[in-house]
């Protein structure tokens, strides 16, 4: 699955939303192949950024919302972790 979050990572630096979606969404839906890896986890969140540059916010919420409940015992000082909540409440 990391060729599948590579591609979905690289539409998302060019700004293609929908091909982000489609590749990133795989992902989530293959739980048994990632299930501890980092990128199972960090898949939600591209994933909600991919929506929201597609201006569908409640997919994005939604996506948000999956990686902030994986990640809700991770330390509060981890970068990614302050930054998507921070997305997340632009969000609302």
């Amino acid at each position: 699955m990391y060729p599948v979050y590579l591609r979905g990572q690289a539409y998302l630096a060019q700004h293609k939303w929908r091909q982000a979606a489609a590749e990133l969404a795989k992902i989530p839906g293959h739980r048994g192949l990632v299930w501890n890896f980092p990128t199972g986890a960090l898949a939600h969140l591209m994933l909600g950024r991919a929506y929201a540059g597609q201006a569908d916010f409640a997919a994005a919420q939604s996506a948000y919302h999956d990686f902030l409940d994986l990640w809700q015992d991770a330390d509060s000082d981890v970068p990614i972790l302050r930054t998507a909540k921070a997305e997340y409440a632009k969000l609302k």
